[in-house]
């Protein structure tokens, strides 16, 4: 497996997965086609490689890359795309600050929110696709630092670290008419208590935050 770069994909398929909103108490279903969705968090080798750039807190290159803001994401993913010969699934406009997805393109893109959930529980119903200590790096076991990427059991459709380690990054809005331009996070990191670290769990931030324990998944779309 291509743990170095996490530029493994992995073909998901279609299926529809119901979302859930404790805040609002809010729930909707979204059908989804099929989709890739990359079987690792973005490395920091693998960032460093496509970007130059090492922004990561902590060191190791087979670590999930962290101190990455959304925009950061979503240009790694053209960045990506570009070195490829895919098309760019983004366009960006009026100085970098607006972003548009072209859902045509076959480029790299953050996957939906959707997309992340449907791949996390990957056919399960619960909270969680296995046992916490055996799935996730979460407070209860990281000693309170991030690990290398892979380390931990995947899910059964072979997707490691969708709990714990690092947030993803994921492309939705949160909620406009409450917190505006917020980016949706999914999956919990290696600070959070166990009740973060669940396949419904929804964190939001705006879209320039970096931290140490944020980072990101890629996704493709399949025509």
């Amino acid at each position: 497996m291509d743990v170095v770069t996490g530029n493994e994909m992995i073909a998901v398929p279609p299926g529809r997965t119901t979302l859930s909103d404790r805040r609002t108490q809010r729930s909707w279903s979204v059908e989804l086609a099929p989709y890739q969705l990359a079987a690792f968090p973005v490395t920091q080798a693998f960032y460093a490689q496509i970007t130059g750039r090492r922004p990561s807190t902590a060191h190791g290159d087979q670590s999930p890359v962290e101190c990455v803001s959304w925009w950061d994401a979503a240009r790694f993913c053209n960045a990506l795309s570009q070195r490829d010969g895919f098309t760019s699934a983004y366009h960006f406009r009026a100085g970098g600050e607006d972003i548009e997805w072209d859902e045509s393109a076959d480029g790299y893109r953050l996957p939906t929110e959707a997309e992340w959930e449907h791949a996390c529980r990957a056919g399960t119903a619960g909270p969680r696709y296995g046992e916490l200590d055996e799935i996730a790096w979460y407070r209860g076991n990281s000693h309170e630092r991030i690990h290398p990427v892979g380390d931990k059991r995947p899910n059964a459709w072979g997707f490691h670290d969708m709990l714990g380690n690092v947030w993803d990054w994921c492309w939705d809005v949160y909620d406009p008419e409450v917190y505006g331009t917020y980016r949706v996070l999914r999956g919990g990191g290696w600070f959070d208590e166990h009740w973060s670290c669940r396949a419904s769990a929804r964190r939001r931030s705006h879209p320039t935050f970096q931290v140490d324990d944020v980072g990101f998944r890629i996704a493709r779309s399949l025509g």
